[in-house]
């Protein structure tokens, strides 16, 4: 990994518009890990080197990385390389009007890289089969109970919870916070390697995803929802999802409900930024219409 020598400022070009592109590190307005705004984003993270906090701003033209902590190189450098600035793919194909239109409005919409898939999975499995207002939900309470305040100025932050403070945690103990067993185990067999999880996402995407697959409850759908913000991975795609099939179905072919196997099909021509399409038609694609009444969910702590 390459590590920068002044963790302090960073100056790059700027970006048309950054928030868009950093936005699925957040998980939730209330995220208490990470905030987004028109002008600048803050993050509080754990590195190889120990936890870190960062502040980004993009109000003068330029972005500039303040970070703070004993991880603060690595932190600053991971920052940087979220915007993936120093990234330029191939421009997507003009193989659909709809993406072609998509790509028109967001230039600059792929994947940065975090490098960390400790950060990345945990949210991303507490999101797993339920609502995502229940899954953020989750995610602040556990951070709160869990979470330390990182080194720096206060930034209204709070660290995720260390590997440590979540390894040794019974299922039961997650019940209140509404995590079942299944999704409990799953939060402490990736506390239990999170030292490994640094290597993996050095690795190339596949590879990487053959890792994760060894861990015991982390599926297709998570893994190709952390693939993309930790290891910048265009191409990657969350199978499994409730709304993506139809999202692509309907945009790219017209049809109001689709299936993972006709998303793939239809993403197949764009093979190799298949995730980057996938979120231009999230972001400026069209909503597949709705049918039948919204569904009343309970959520699992008060069964």
């Amino acid at each position: 990994m390459a590590v920068l020598a002044d963790p302090r400022r960073l100056d790059a070009p700027a970006l048309v518009d950054p928030a868009v592109r950093l936005m699925w590190y957040r998980h939730g307005r209330q995220d208490p890990t990470t905030r987004i705004g028109p002008t600048g984003m803050v993050r509080a993270v754990w590195t190889e080197d120990g936890p870190a906090a960062w502040a980004m701003s993009w109000a003068t033209g330029t972005v500039e990385i303040d970070a703070w902590g004993p991880g603060a190189v690595r932190a600053a450098d991971a920052a940087r390389r979220m915007t993936a600035v120093d990234r330029d793919p191939d421009p997507v194909p003009d193989l659909h009007p709809v993406v072609t239109a998509a790509s028109r409005r967001f230039p600059d919409l792929w994947a940065g890289a975090s490098g960390d898939l400790y950060h990345a999975l945990l949210p991303t499995i507490l999101a797993q089969r339920i609502t995502s207002g229940e899954a953020v939900r989750q995610w602040s309470r556990l951070c709160h109970e869990l979470g330390e305040r990182p080194p720096g100025p206060d930034l209204g932050l709070l660290l995720p919870p260390s590997p440590e403070r979540l390894a040794g945690r019974p299922a039961w103990w997650f019940h209140p916070f509404g995590i079942e067993a299944k999704r409990a185990r799953a939060l402490t067999e990736v506390a239990r390697v999170a030292h490994r999880l640094w290597e993996w996402a050095r690795l190339p995407p596949a590879a990487t995803a053959a890792k994760l697959r060894l861990l015991r409850g982390v599926g297709p759908w998570t893994i190709g929802s952390v693939l993309g913000p930790a290891c910048g991975d265009d191409d990657a795609v969350a199978v499994g999802d409730y709304h993506l099939p139809s999202i692509v179905s309907w945009n790219l072919a017209g049809e109001p409900r689709g299936t993972d196997d006709r998303m793939l099909g239809l993403l197949e021509p764009f093979l190799g930024q298949r995730g980057r399409v996938v979120r231009l038609l999230v972001h400026a694609g069209q909503r597949p219409p709705a049918f039948g009444p919204r569904r009343r969910l309970l959520p699992m702590h008060r069964w």
